[in-house]
């Protein structure tokens, strides 16, 4: 293996609603290959990103070919993820699976601007994968941990995400750490539920 070739960037996990007030993306360096980095508002950069949550819909909103449009649901928000002919194992599997189901979903961040200047934020899928709702719970738990760590960890001097998701972006990052809780305990909720079924 030469060189030349850029190890795989880890799998950010982040929440729905974090993700979706993302917006401003940036490279570390001019090289033409170099990773493209969606700057999450608590001060993180994500090449690629790790979420699981129920799939509640998809389309094919294709016009010459197949191009699956799935909508992910977690405890804060929605992730729109979008597969064609490039991710072909992604897009088989949004053209196979039976909504509702619980899928991980491990993919690439993409921004697209609208014609009034919004900028949407999307997935576009390396795998999906169809899991149980332990693992939902699982992934619950580890993001709330890791975008805890980030809120914890914003005001530090030596934070440069930071620094620049505050330029960036106007945002209190309070709300994420609220958004951290709410989806924890939406989990005791959905147990005490199950218990008393």
């Amino acid at each position: 293996m030469s060189q030349s070739v850029p190890s795989r960037e880890v799998a950010r996990r982040v929440f729905a609603r974090e993700f979706n007030d993302a917006g401003y993306t940036f490279k570390e360096s001019e090289d033409e290959r170099a990773p493209v980095y969606l700057l999450l508002p608590t001060g993180e950069r994500a090449n690629r990103v790790f979420l699981v949550g129920t799939l509640t819909e998809k389309e094919d909103v294709g016009e010459d070919s197949e191009y699956w449009r799935g909508r992910i649901v977690d405890p804060t928000g929605t992730f729109f993820v979008y597969a064609g002919q490039y991710q072909p194992e992604a897009a088989s599997a949004l053209r196979d699976l039976e909504p509702p189901a619980y899928v991980a979903i491990v993919g690439k961040p993409r921004t697209f601007e609208t014609d009034d200047g919004q900028i949407n934020v999307s997935v576009r899928p390396e795998s999906i994968t169809t899991v149980d709702a332990a693992t939902r719970d699982r992934w619950v738990v580890e993001t709330a941990e890791r975008t805890l760590d980030r809120v914890a960890a914003f005001d530090e001097e030596g934070n440069e995400y930071a620094r620049m998701a505050r330029e960036r972006y106007d945002l209190s990052v309070d709300a994420y750490k609220q958004g951290a809780i709410e989806a924890l305990q939406s989990l005791e909720e959905t147990d005490e539920l199950a218990a008393e079924a």
